[in-house]
């Protein structure tokens, strides 16, 4: 068990309080999504009853918590986590990282990305290497994060015709991701970070509750008068039951245009 987890079941009713905030479920609410006694739920969250392991888990599942937060409230609660994390170099995961890297391969001669849920690049194919090398001009990115790749204005950002399109959109996302898990502490340092990049509008630090993120993010480069542009689909794994698995996700780009798709091609004669 993670020592830095309070079992005490005060620190249980506020992360149920906390969820319950995130999700804007009242006490009722979750009590009658989780099938428990509104009565019970009431002493769960103050602390003066203990939840069974069963409880801990139909709660979990109505406030459609990730994997790894439902084992943090396990783990809180006194019981074990139930969902494994296990890294995706172990043999246990050979067969999910072969179905990764035909998933990025069958992408080429586009770019292709293996993410987790902070924006981390896993893996990545050859294409992905190409294209940053041909924006980047032959030099190398400094940084193994997405978001810092483009709020960076010395990495990919100096090259994005459209930046506040694709900077605002990740931003949107950043914040969903801290309302739907408010005990991200990762996200909301990287969304701090974010903000504190040059040229950041301030309104961008409030969440926009009236814009959801674009469903296909359009990116477009723009290098000594050659364009490339580009939109991205986003691909998870469905029913996931291994914590790494839950976070990971592939984002795919593909040519808006001939022009784009004929450069692409040719990057791959210039290395062949």
């Amino acid at each position: 068990m993670d020592a830095s987890i309070s079992t005490s079941p005060a620190h249980v009713g506020h992360l149920l309080r906390e969820w319950r905030a995130s999700r804007r479920f009242s006490q009722l609410d979750l009590a009658l999504a989780a099938d428990v006694s509104a009565r019970h739920l009431s002493c769960v969250e103050t602390g003066k009853a203990q939840a069974s392991r069963d409880m801990v888990l139909r709660l979990a599942d109505a406030l459609e918590m990730p994997l790894r937060e439902c084992n943090a409230l396990l783990m809180a609660a006194g019981y074990a986590p139930r969902y494994p994390e296990t890294s995706l170099s172990t043999p246990a995961m050979a067969q999910v990282r072969r179905a990764i890297e035909l998933m990025l391969k069958q992408q080429e001669p586009y770019p292709a990305f293996l993410l987790n849920r902070h924006w981390d690049v896993l893996m990545a194919n050859q294409a992905a290497a190409r294209v940053a090398n041909f924006v980047l001009r032959g030099a190398s990115s400094s940084h193994t994060n997405m978001i810092r790749q483009i709020f960076d204005p010395n990495d990919l950002r100096s090259a994005i015709v459209n930046w506040e399109d694709v900077a605002g959109d990740l931003i949107r996302h950043l914040h969903d991701v801290i309302a739907a898990t408010p005990s991200d502490g990762v996200a909301r340092a990287l969304l701090e970070e974010a903000l504190a990049y040059p040229g950041v509008p301030m309104q961008w630090r409030i969440r926009d509750l009236g814009a959801a993120p674009s469903p296909l993010l359009t990116t477009i480069f723009r290098v000594d008068g050659q364009q490339l542009s580009f939109f991205s689909t986003i691909t998870t794994f469905g029913t996931p039951r291994d914590v790494t698995i839950d976070e990971l996700h592939i984002e795919s780009c593909f040519p808006m245009d001939e022009e784009t798709a004929e450069y692409c091609r040719e990057l791959v004669s210039r290395e062949a």
